[in-house]
């Protein structure tokens, strides 16, 4: 059931690596803060579609609200903490620092509150997939090194982390398209305000449709109906893990997709991020729960 479940979030990651192409191929006066609310936004919508459809929203739940707030908060602060993150220490610093991050923190969080142990096999593929990550997100641009920076892009490997930590003890609860539908529709009502006063004239081009499509049905809807089913089968350090994924598929996306040139130190990064998704994909369970 955990390869399963290990298949399902690596589907996901996928998905999510196809991000950063589709907003390198938005019309100009397209913005990441802008971009990432309309792709929390229509996500949410789809996710809230597809529950509906399914009947799910019509079932006696009784989900935590405390705790589906803080699912929505932190999907929501991801976008925002990310993104700023990005744009004051640059995209490799804040690529390495933010989504190598959640990994470490997720296997914290899941350990303390889950009392989940990862398995041996965790600690080397968390190793090789960071390393991967950092060999290359850092080809091609010059490090900056900002120190609010640098605590945005934390923050946002942590917001993640402890959204999949919220979401997981929400999936025991319900099923995941009701969930994610709520929690993406609560973080969705967070962001909306941003829109107030942004140039959005380029979402009713063309691409600009495209590329807002494709980023909430396929990115987000789609991605994270995938996500919801392989959290339910596999611990929260292990699916934090596999999601650095999304860098691997980002980069190879670039240089097929964007022309990028493939450097000897990104070749090895996203071998290096294959080795370990290749570790713990194959792996045998995790360590059963830690003794309170």
């Amino acid at each position: 059931m955990q390869k399963r479940g290990a298949f399902f979030v690596l589907a996901a990651a996928t998905l999510w690596g196809t991000t950063g192409t589709s907003q390198a191929l938005a019309p100009e006066g397209a913005t990441p803060l802008v971009i990432g609310t309309l792709r929390l936004a229509l996500g949410g919508l789809v996710l809230l579609g597809y529950a509906l459809l399914r009947g799910s929203l019509r079932q006696n739940l009784r989900l935590p609200f405390w705790q589906l707030m803080a699912a929505a908060v932190c999907i929501a602060a991801y976008q925002l903490l990310f993104f700023a993150g990005v744009n004051r220490t640059g995209v490799a610093v804040g690529t390495i620092v933010g989504i190598g991050s959640s990994p470490i923190i997720g296997g914290i969080l899941g350990y303390f509150f889950r009392g989940e142990r990862p398995a041996k096999s965790w600690y080397l593929a968390t190793l090789l997939a960071i390393g991967g990550a950092a060999l290359l997100a850092s080809t091609g641009e010059t490090m900056q090194v900002d120190p609010l920076g640098l605590l945005l892009a934390i923050g946002a490997g942590g917001a993640y982390a402890a959204f999949t930590l919220f979401s997981k003890g929400l999936l025991e609860k319900a099923p995941s398209d009701t969930v994610l539908a709520l929690t993406f529709l609560a973080g969705m009502l967070l962001l909306l305000p941003l829109l107030v006063g942004a140039n959005l004239a380029w979402v009713i081009q063309p691409r600009g449709v495209l590329v807002t499509l494709h980023l909430g049905v396929i990115t987000v809807g789609v991605a994270y109906t995938l996500f919801g089913q392989g959290l339910r089968l596999v611990p929260v350090s292990t699916a934090v893990t596999l999601t650095l994924a999304e860098p691997m598929t980002a980069g190879i996306l670039g240089l097929v997709i964007l022309g990028e040139t493939l450097t000897i130190t990104g070749g090895l990064g996203i071998l290096l991020i294959f080795s370990g998704l290749g570790v713990l994909s194959a792996a045998p369970p995790s360590s059963a729960p830690v003794s309170k």
